[in-house]
């Protein structure tokens, strides 16, 4: 059977190369995309047998690609190997895309050494290459953001060319009453206009979210206010951790919290403003593996605040 094994590296100038099990760029493999190497902290004391460990880390994942390049002619073999010089340019960083079946997950790196090449095959016109990368960030990543709203719209009114009905019955927002005929048979002397959908706010205080990945993701969580929301905040209830907001947020004002490691900030409307976080009363929540309940809220004016959270699952290995 085939397998469907590729990987695709764009630098951070935006020029790509793509390897699989076909040629020019012939995909031998990939080192270095499973296991991940701890550091372990340890100390020890005096007439102690054995250490006490004070903690640990995961170190850089380093990656080797190991491929082989095949033209018709020396010339178009020197073409392929320019096109890899240039890409995985050393000092350069950039982005791997790894694909295999169902699984496609992405890795920042560096070029720690830059592609090198064997003496070219002649009987088969391949030459062999090897290339070594370095992630700072040793986790694989979802290709995709993860985006989640905590408020959505529920179509509910909708005019088309016979007129205009409602699926709520009764609607009580529009002040229909049980047992009348809602808005089917509505006749209007202003004619037939162009089809229009309505519909109303659904409030989901508390939602379920599941990290499929198997370390702790941070989050990107997006307040947009309608009018006043005083104080508002987002919750993990299964761990109790908490981000609160100092203030109130006026029609118009979006308010953004990243909880990233060196990325922990707090903008409105574009601008820093580390002065609404609650530092005292408030954990940078992230998303633990598995599932996790959420919840926001707010003093006063929830009914004026939509919610949107972002996050990509973070993996050991692909």
């Amino acid at each position: 059977m085939k397998r469907h094994e590729k990987i695709t590296y764009t630098n951070e100038i935006g020029k790509s190369v793509e390897m699989d099990y076909s040629f020019p760029y012939f995909l031998i493999n990939l080192e270095g995309a499973d296991g991940l190497e701890n550091n372990i902290y340890q100390t020890n004391g005096i007439g102690q047998d054995g250490v006490s460990v004070t903690g640990s880390n995961l170190q850089p994942r380093p990656l080797t690609i190991n491929g082989g390049i095949k033209g018709y002619s020396k010339t178009e073999i020197s073409r392929y190997r320019n096109t890899l010089l240039k890409t995985f340019a050393p000092k350069s960083k950039g982005t791997l895309v790894y694909e295999y079946g169902e699984v496609r997950k992405k890795i920042d790196c560096y070029v720690e050494v830059a592609p090198r090449f064997q003496k070219l095959n002649n009987e088969y016109r391949m030459q062999e290459f090897k290339i070594d990368l370095l992630c700072p960030d040793p986790y694989w990543q979802d290709v995709e953001q993860n985006s989640i709203d905590l408020v959505t719209w529920i179509e509910n009114l909708e005019f088309i060319e016979e007129g205009f009905s409602t699926e709520q019955n009764p609607n009580y927002w529009l002040g229909t009453e049980e047992g009348s005929l809602g808005f089917e048979d509505f006749i209007s002397e202003f004619g037939t206009g162009q089809a229009e959908v309505f519909g109303y706010r659904e409030l989901k205080q508390i939602i379920e979210i599941d990290n499929k990945g198997d370390a702790d993701t941070p989050i990107k969580v997006i307040f947009k206010a309608d009018s006043d929301v005083v104080n508002p905040f987002i919750q993990n209830i299964l761990t109790y951790d908490k981000m609160q907001i100092k203030g109130t947020l006026h029609a118009g004002d979006e308010l953004i919290i990243t909880t990233g490691y060196g990325n922990k900030n707090v903008y409105l409307n574009g601008a820093k403003a580390q002065q609404y976080y609650d530092f005292l009363n408030s954990e940078w929540l992230q998303l633990q593996p598995g599932i996790n309940l959420i919840k926001y809220d707010a003093e006063s004016g929830i009914n004026n605040l939509e919610c949107r959270i972002l996050y990509t699952s973070k993996y050991m290995g692909v």
